[in-house]
């Protein structure tokens, strides 16, 4: 067993992170949720931990952000809404629906999506004051794709913000660094969102949250520093590889394989 200060120090760290991993590649869960576990939390209640100290990420990564979101509220108005009443959705269903049941679904959508994001693409970025058109059955499909992955991240979360990136990097005519700045901050609302709800369903384990969380903003704004120097196409290679060796993980825990 650690000490009190030995724990503070590895959820520190282990935010840090995984504040940079949400931010610049939507993996969050990939470094913490699996720490969470080996620290002796039960699913549930690592599932809730992890949402409400990934709430703190939002705040170091949409200021540091700015740049990228400037010009795209057109965008930000159908993204975070539709994000919003998904993650309620979710967040309620995460205390109606056997997680289980769920499990057994959860590794399916990280896989496609992990596949979705390393498919190479030779997309035309859009220039000032271009008008590009997107059909209407497109557009409906990434309005879904958008709300189910709302309700995703509000019942489990892990790779949410790659089903995300996957959706957007198909329907966004902005560079990567744009969308995936968009995808922190929709995301980030969204696990505020759920994180009120968990409040007031189950008791909060603040003490692994707060430090955890602390973590969580400092990698959240370094995150998107980092993004701006990379390019778009090695992060994508590295997001779509960890999204497929966290569907593997999942499929062996969910099918016993």
């Amino acid at each position: 067993m650690f000490t009190f200060g030995e724990l503070i120090v590895i959820l520190v760290v282990v935010g840090i992170v995984a504040g940079i991993v949400s931010t610049a590649a939507g993996l969050a869960s990939l470094v913490s949720y699996p720490v969470l576990l080996a620290l002796g939390l039960p699913p549930v209640t690592a599932n809730v931990t992890n949402t409400v100290g990934l709430v703190f990420t939002s705040f170091g990564a949409v200021p540091a952000s700015r740049r990228e979101l400037r010009g795209h509220g057109q965008e930000l108005k159908t993204l975070i809404p539709l994000t919003l009443v998904g993650s309620i959705v979710g967040a309620i269903l995460l205390f109606i629906i056997p997680a289980a049941t769920f499990a057994k679904v959860v590794p399916f959508f990280i896989l496609i999506a992990g596949i979705l994001v390393l498919i190479p693409r030779h997309i035309h970025i859009k220039q000032p004051g271009e008008i590009v058109v997107t059909p209407k059955w497109m557009t409906a499909l990434a309005w879904l794709g958008i709300f189910l992955v709302g309700a995703y991240t509000g019942y489990f979360g892990a790779a949410g913000g790659v089903l995300m990136l996957s959706i957007l990097s198909f329907t966004s005519v902005a560079p990567f660094v744009v969308y995936n700045a968009q995808k922190n901050l929709a995301l980030g609302l969204a696990n505020i969102v759920s994180a009120v709800v968990y409040g007031l369903q189950t008791p909060i384990q603040w003490r692994y949250v707060l430090p955890l969380g602390i973590g969580f903003l400092i990698g959240g704004s370094l995150g998107p520093r980092i993004v701006r120097h990379l390019p778009a196409r090695l992060l994508k290679i590295v997001i779509g590889i960890g999204a497929l060796g966290l569907a593997a993980s999942l499929f062996k825990s969910a099918y016993g394989l």
